[in-house]
């Protein structure tokens, strides 16, 4: 398994519909990818959250997310750091 990259909190984003910042994010670093799942609050207050992967060197990729059973217990521990998400991610699932 690889290491699990490290980016800072919160960092900025730029879509084409609006910009804002990556406040909270739970990653884990699986044997093909590193999933991703990630808090943005827009510069206008709203909350998204974006299902996403890294490769291992850190890039970001722009394709869909697909996750095995062990990258799920993973992203579980690594909500367990991002109470807000999990919360947004609780309502949705509830």
């Amino acid at each position: 398994m690889a290491k699990q990259s490290a980016r800072t909190l919160p960092r900025p984003f730029a879509l084409h519909w609006g910009s804002g910042r990556i406040v909270e994010e739970a990653t884990y670093a699986g044997q093909h990818h590193e999933p991703s799942l990630q808090l943005m609050e827009f510069d206008d207050g709203s909350l998204s959250v974006r299902f996403c992967y890294y490769d291992h060197a850190g890039r970001f990729q722009r394709s869909p997310l697909i996750v095995s059973n062990d990258e799920v217990v993973g992203l579980k521990k690594a909500l367990s750091d991002a109470p807000k998400l999990r919360a947004l991610l609780r309502r949705m699932v509830s």
